[in-house]
């Protein structure tokens, strides 16, 4: 069942920084803030506010007898500490809650399961409330159906940009870059990295030889004349190569192992995450190549064999071993920034070549 799912900021910013990371939310395309409008009067914004003000645009009544504003959604807030919360929580909504906002103490799964249950029907919307990324995921996943926003507070957009990718919300600007040199460079050690998950075509992981210009290296889901296609891998590049993390950071391919998890994206840059099964690590003869656009010249050292493919702008495969100088194929790039530990440091120079 597909519904629209919010992920809701509770902001723990300085009124100085406010503008600024309001700016970088609605960036990453978010929608609602759990925010006084008071604070935002004088901030150029287009998101939508909930709180307990009848100046937000979803009002949170703060009791029963308060008055509910005309052409607003209007809501509660909630503590559930017994079932019989629940069943105070279900009788309520029932007299015209557009939605409830849900705190869970302890215990968190169970009671949220049975609050969905009982309000699916009504049609009011859940809103929880979440403490970490990993808490939003589990929240938008309870009975498959999920509730239908998650109130998270944080002062990072690095945790917002981790959540979306929890919710496969995040997107990256991919571009074509065309090819213009490939050269055989003998033997070095790749690696395959096989996920827990089944990939499907189009779908590839961003790698290169630098942080700031990573190529799309589709997964094995095709196959070919001589192998079976496995679905769950991606021959990914050389050992010393970059790959980008749901959190933003970078890996180097040698990093990689089980449990680890990567970032999955299409070639419309849609992101999601994925949980390495194993990573394999042999020596194959390899190729070089480079790649430009925008600029920014960018390289890759993969294995030189007809299962690794890129993905050009029409969404086609091209293996590597039909690459030739003039063709395009999609990548990530942007401007060169230095990064500390997989950490971007905006204002560090480097240069790589």
């Amino acid at each position: 069942m597909n519904k629209t799912r919010e992920l809701i900021i509770s902001p723990k910013v300085s009124q100085i920084q406010l503008s600024k990371f309001l700016s970088q939310l609605e960036e990453e395309g978010i929608k609602m803030v759990y925010l006084d409008p008071k604070k935002i009067t004088k901030i150029k914004t287009k998101l939508q506010t909930v709180f307990p003000s009848t100046s937000s645009n979803h009002v949170v009544l703060e009791k029963d007898s308060s008055a509910k504003p005309k052409g607003k959604k209007i809501g509660r807030k909630f503590q559930v500490l017994s079932n019989s919360d629940i069943e105070n929580i279900l009788s309520i909504a029932k007299q015209g809650l557009d939605f409830v906002i849900v705190e869970v103490k302890d215990w968190k799964i169970i009671p949220l399961e049975n609050i969905i249950a009982k309000l699916h029907k009504i049609h009011t919307k859940i809103f929880a409330i979440a403490k970490t990324p990993e808490e939003v995921r589990k929240m938008f996943s309870i009975l498959e159906v999920g509730v239908d926003g998650v109130i998270f507070s944080t002062s990072s957009i690095t945790e917002v940009r981790e959540v979306m990718v929890y919710l496969g919300t995040r997107s990256f600007e991919m571009k074509p870059a065309k090819i213009i040199e490939i050269k055989e460079v003998g033997d070095g050690e790749r690696v395959c990295v096989d996920t827990a998950s089944i990939l499907h075509k189009g779908e590839g992981m961003l790698i290169g030889s630098r942080s700031n210009f990573l190529f799309l290296v589709h997964n094995e889901s095709v196959g070919s004349s001589f192998t079976s296609p496995r679905p769950f891998r991606v021959n990914a590049g050389a050992v010393h190569c970059y790959t980008l993390s749901p959190d933003g950071t970078t890996n180097y391919l040698s990093e990689i192992e089980t449990g680890s998890e990567v970032l999955i994206l299409n070639s419309k840059g849609k992101a999601r995450r994925a949980t390495v099964g194993r990573s394999k690590i042999e020596r194959r003869p390899m190729l070089m190549i480079k790649a430009s656009v925008g600029g920014e010249i960018g390289g890759i050292i993969a294995q030189d064999a007809e299962t690794i493919r890129f993905v050009r702008p029409n969404g086609q495969l091209i293996s590597v071993t039909h690459l030739k100088k003039g063709d395009t194929v999609m990548v990530h790039a942007k401007a060169a920034t230095g990064r500390h530990f997989g950490m971007e440091v905006s204002d560090e120079y480097i240069l790589e070549k």
